[in-house]
C-alpha cells in the first residue's frame, strides 16, 4: 500500500480480488496486535512498514481498527522508551475521538470507550516521563480524570510508584505467553502481565528522581555536584548515576516520516546539562507559548 506497487504483481491473481486484498491488509493490523501481546514491540512496529499511518489510511474507515492500530503502536513506543512518539500516537486518536460523535451509535461503543480510557492512562504515564504541552482537550480530560494522581506522577519519587503500577495494570493489553504452562511445576509459570509490569516498573524506579533533580537544576546555570547531593541528601556517586540516567533519557529517537522503527536521535527535553568533573553546567531552552492558537480556540468557543 505504502510503496504504491501493483497488488497483482505482488500477490498474483489474489491481489486483484478485493476480498483477499482487504483480508491481507487487516491481517497486518492483527499481526501488530499479536506481536505486541507477545512482548515483541520492535517486530510489532516492523509489521506496519507497508501501512500508512494517517487519516486517509484504509484502516481509518473502520473505527475499531483505527483505535486498535494507534493503541498498539503507541503502547509499543512507550515500552521502547520513545515517549514523544507514544504521546503523538495517543494524542492523534484521542483528539479524533473528541471530534467524532457518530461512533457513539456504533455497536462497538463499549470496547472503544474502554480503549479510550486506557489511552488516557497511558498518555498520563508518558507525560510523567516526558513533560510536554498537550492539546487543550486532552489536557483538560487528564486533569479531570486523574487530578492529584497526575501531579504525583509528575513529581516522581516513591509516592508515584503505586500510581504508575495501577495505571499500567489498567491500561496495558492482556499479554500472552508463547509457551504452554508447566502443569507439573506451576510455581515456575510466569504471568505475562506481571512480567511486563516488572520490566516497566524497573524503568520507573530508574527515573523516579528525575523530576526532583530537574527542579533544582532549573534554578542554576552552574552547580557543584556535592552541593546538589547535599540538597537531595544522597551520596555524590549515587547522584552522578542519577544524572547520567536522566541525561540518557532526554535523548530519544523521534519519528521522521520513515519506518515506525526509524527516527532521528533528538533532545526531547527543554533542559540540558553537562558534567565537567564535579561541576554541572546547565542550559534551558524555554519554548514560548503559541498565543495565536490559544486565542483562536477560545474565540471559537465564545462564538459557538
Amino acid at each position: 500500500m505504502k510503496r504504491n506497487e501493483d497488488p497483482a504483481a505482488v500477490a498474483g491473481e489474489y491481489g486483484s480480488k478485493n476480498l483477499y486484498k482487504m483480508l491481507g491488509y487487516f491481517s497486518i493490523i492483527g499481526l501488530l496486535r499479536v506481536h505486541c501481546l507477545l512482548g515483541d514491540f520492535s517486530l510489532a512496529l516492523k509489521t506496519l512498514d507497508d501501512i500508512e499511518l494517517n487519516k486517509k489510511a484504509m484502516f481509518a474507515r473502520v473505527m475499531a481498527a483505527h483505535f486498535t492500530t494507534y493503541y498498539y503502536v503507541g503502547f509499543s513506543y512507550m515500552m521502547m522508551h520513545r515517549y514523544a512518539d507514544a504521546i503523538r500516537m495517543f494524542s492523534h486518536i484521542l483528539i479524533y475521538v473528541s471530534r467524532t460523535k457518530n461512533f457513539q451509535k456504533n455497536a462497538q461503543y463499549d470496547s472503544i470507550t474502554k480503549k479510550n480510557e486506557q489511552m488516557y492512562a497511558l498518555i498520563a504515564i508518558c507525560v510523567a516521563f516526558q513533560p510536554t504541552r498537550l492539546d487543550d482537550t486532552i489536557h483538560s480530560a487528564l486533569r479531570e480524570k486523574y487530578g492529584d494522581q497526575l501531579l504525583k506522577l509528575q513529581r516522581g519519587g516513591p509516592e508515584s510508584l503505586p500510581i504508575f503500577e495501577e495505571l499500567f495494570r489498567t491500561a496495558c493489553p492482556k499479554f500472552i505467553t508463547p509457551t504452554p504452562p508447566d502443569f507439573d511445576n506451576p510455581e515456575s509459570n510466569i504471568d505475562p502481565v506481571e512480567h511486563h509490569l516488572g520490566i516497566f516498573m524497573d524503568e520507573v524506579k530508574t527515573n523516579m528522581w528525575s523530576p526532583t533533580i530537574k527542579s533544582y537544576l532549573r534554578l542554576y546555570t552552574t552547580m557543584d555536584l556535592n552541593k546538589l547531593a547535599g540538597f537531595l541528601e544522597v551520596k555524590p556517586d549515587e547522584l552522578r548515576s542519577w544524572l547520567l540516567v536522566t541525561k540518557q533519557r532526554t535523548k530519544q529517537l523521534r519519528f521522521q516520516d520513515q519506518g515506525l522503527l526509524d527516527g532521528e536521535l533528538v533532545n526531547v527535553s527543554d533542559l540540558d546539562y553537562a558534567l565537567q568533573g564535579d561541576l554541572i553546567h546547565i542550559s534551558e531552552a524555554k519554548v514560548g507559548r503559541k498565543l495565536v492558537d490559544w486565542y483562536l480556540r477560545n474565540l471559537s468557543r465564545t462564538y459557538n
